[in-house]
C-alpha cells in the first residue's frame, strides 16, 4: 500500500537542486519517487573537490583512519603505500555483507539521494565523481542491489559498501535504467563513502512523510465518527487549548473545528454531557503524535544535511577530526518516539469503532446491523482492527533499548537507529487497515442514520469520496474488500 513509484513514462517532473546544506524530507521522498531529478550544486561541488584534495594530501603525510590504517579493531594497523590503492576495494569486499530481503527500489533511491547530498556536505573527502554518479543514477532510475540488514545504528557500512561496489562495477544493478560508469575506488574512497547513515534516513524520511499524512487523514475520519454519533464539539473549543497551549494539540482542535464547521465556541449539546474519549480526547491524542513528527522532522533536517562522516575531512583546518557523529542517538530516540505517539491515535480509532457498535451512541442496531435476526453487521472489523493494532504496538517497542557490544569490543554501543527506521516504515500497513476499518464503520452508520455532512465543508467531501468508493449493501458479507478500499483513500483525505 505504501509504495508510491510513479509511471515512467512520465519521468521528473522537477528539480532538486542539493547542496549539502538545505535538503528537506519531502524532497528526499520526490527523489525517491522519481518525481524528480537531482542537480548537484555548483558550489557544493567545488568544496567536494576541495575536500577531496585535503583528503589525499593528508592520507600520503600521516595516519588517517580507514585511508592509511585499518578499521575497527584494524585502526592500529597500517595500510603500507603500495597497498594503498588495493585497500579501498578490500574493504568494499569486506564489508559488502548486508544480508536478508532484497529492498525495493523506493528505499534504496531514498539512500541514494540522501548519500548524494551528505557528500556536498564537504566533510567525506571522496572523489567528487561519486557524486555525479549518484545523481545520474537517479536520474536514470537504475539503483543498486541492497540488503536489509547490516546495520546497529552506528553506520549502514554494508548496505552502502554495496553501493561502492556496484559504483565499483562489481555488484549488480537493478532497475530499467543505465548504470552510470565504473567508479575507480580507492583507500580515499571507500570508507568515505560507507561512513554514513544514509539508508536509515532515507528510510525515516520516506516513513515520516507517509505516516504524518496518514495521521492527518486519521483526523478526517474522526470528525465523521463525531457526527455518526451525534458528538459534543466542546472538546475542540478555543478557550480548551488556549488553557493548555500545547503546540500539537492547539493545531488539531483548530483543525477539527475547520474540518467540522465548528465556532471557537460551540454551545453544549443538549443530550451527553460528555463523550467517550474516542471522541473527546482527539486533540489530547493526536497533538503529540504531530509534535513527535515535528520532532522528528526537525532531528533528520540535521542529519540529512549533516557531513558526519569519520574522520571529518576539514579542508579550511587542514586536518582530518575522528570522532563519533556517525552515532544515531537523536534520530533513534525521535523515532521511537513518534511510533508510541502514533499508536496512541491508531488506539482511539478503534474505540471509535467501538463505540459505532453501540446502539447508544449510533441510535441503530447493534453492530451497524441490517434488520435480519441476529445478523452480526460490521462485529468482525472490531477483531480485525484489534489485530491490526496489535501488529502496530509489536512495531512500536523502543528500538532504542537495543545493545551490541562489536569489533572486539572497540565499539561498545548501539543506537539501532536502523531497527526504529525499518519498524516506522512498517508501521503504515497495519496504521492503514485500523484507520480503514472505522471509516467503513463511520459511513455505514452515516448512511444508515440519513445523514448527509454539508457538502461544502471538508467533512462533507470526505463523505462523498468515501460514498464513491464503499458498498451501500448493508447485509451480512465479507468486509475485506471494503476496509481495503478505504485504507487506500486515506491519502485522498490528507489535504481536506
Amino acid at each position: 500500500m505504501s509504495s508510491r513509484m510513479p509511471d515512467s513514462r512520465t519521468g521528473p517532473t522537477g528539480i532538486v537542486v542539493l547542496d549539502g546544506r538545505s535538503l528537506p524530507v519531502a524532497d528526499v521522498v520526490r527523489l525517491a519517487d522519481g518525481a524528480a531529478r537531482p542537480v548537484p550544486g555548483t558550489e557544493a561541488l567545488k568544496h567536494v573537490e576541495t575536500s577531496w584534495d585535503t583528503a589525499r594530501e593528508l592520507a600520503r603525510a600521516g595516519r588517517v583512519y580507514g585511508r592509511s590504517t585499518g578499521v575497527g579493531a584494524n585502526r592500529t594497523e597500517d595500510v603500507p603505500s603500495e597497498a594503498a590503492a588495493d585497500h579501498g576495494l578490500r574493504l568494499l569486499r569486506s564489508h559488502a555483507g548486508a544480508i536478508g530481503e532484497e529492498l525495493p527500489a523506493r528505499q534504496v533511491r531514498a539512500m541514494l539521494a540522501v548519500r548524494a547530498n551528505q557528500l556536498l556536505a564537504g566533510g567525506a573527502g571522496l572523489r567528487p565523481t561519486v557524486v555525479t554518479a549518484l545523481c545520474e543514477a537517479l536520474e536514470s532510475g537504475a539503483y543498486p542491489l541492497v540488503h536489509a540488514f547490516g546495520s546497529v545504528g552506528t553506520g549502514d557500512i554494508a548496505p552502502l559498501a554495496q553501493l561502492g561496489l556496484a559504483l565499483a562495477g562489481e555488484h549488480p544493478w537493478r532497475g530499467a535504467g543505465r548504470p552510470p560508469a565504473p567508479q575507480p575506488l580507492d583507500n580515499n574512497d571507500a570508507l568515505a563513502l560507507i561512513s554514513s547513515n544514509a539508508l536509515t534516513l532515507g528510510q525515516s524520511a520516506l516513513a515520516l512523510d507517509e505516516l504524518r499524512r496518514l495521521i492527518l487523514a486519521t483526523q478526517v475520519v474522526a470528525a465523521l465518527s463525531l457526527l455518526a454519533v451525534d458528538g459534543s464539539y466542546e472538546a475542540f473549543a478555543e478557550p480548551v487549548h488556549a488553557a493548555r497551549p500545547h503546540p500539537g494539540s492547539v493545531a488539531v482542535a483548530a483543525r477539527s473545528r475547520r474540518l467540522l464547521g465548528a465556532p471557537e465556541r460551540p454551545t453544549p449539546p443538549l443530550g451527553r454531557i460528555q463523550d467517550p474519549y474516542g471522541f473527546r480526547c482527539v486533540p489530547q491524542i493526536h497533538g503529540p503524535a504531530h509534535d513527535a513528527a515535528d520532532a522528528l522532522e526537525r532531528t533528520l533536517a540535521v542529519e540529512l544535511n549533516a557531513a558526519a562522516e569519520n574522520p571529518l575531512i576539514c579542508a579550511e583546518d587542514r586536518a582530518a577530526y575522528h570522532h563519533g557523529g556517525f552515532y544515531l542517538a537523536q534520530l533513534a530516540l525521535a523515532l521511537d518516539q513518534f511510533r508510541l505517539a502514533l499508536v496512541q491515535t491508531a488506539r482511539l480509532s478503534s474505540s471509535r469503532l467501538s463505540a459505532l457498535n453501540e446502539p447508544a451512541f449510533t441510535r441503530l442496531r447493534p453492530f451497524l446491523a441490517d434488520h435480519e435476526a441476529a445478523s452480526s453487521g460490521i462485529m468482525i472489523l472490531e477483531y480485525a482492527a484489534g489485530a491490526a493494532l496489535g501488529e502496530l504496538r509489536s512495531f512500536s517497542a523502543p528500538a532504542s533499548l537495543g545493545h551490541a557490544v562489536l569489533s572486539r569490543g572497540v565499539e561498545e554501543q548501539a543506537s539501532f537507529a536502523s531497527l526504529a527506521a525499518r519498524q516506522t516504515l512498517r508501521a503504515a500497513d497495519p496504521y492503514r487497515l485500523v484507520v480503514g476499518c472505522e471509516l467503513v464503520a463511520t459511513v455505514r452508520a452515516l448512511r444508515q442514520r440519513d445523514l448527509r455532512p454539508d457538502p461544502e465543508l471538508p467533512v462533507g467531501r470526505a463523505f462523498a469520496l468515501a460514498e464513491e468508493v464503499l458498498d451501500p449493501d448493508p447485509t451480512d458479507r465479507p468486509l475485506t474488500d471494503d476496509v481495503t478500499a478505504a485504507a487506500a483513500l486515506l491519502d485522498r483525505f490528507t489535504e481536506l
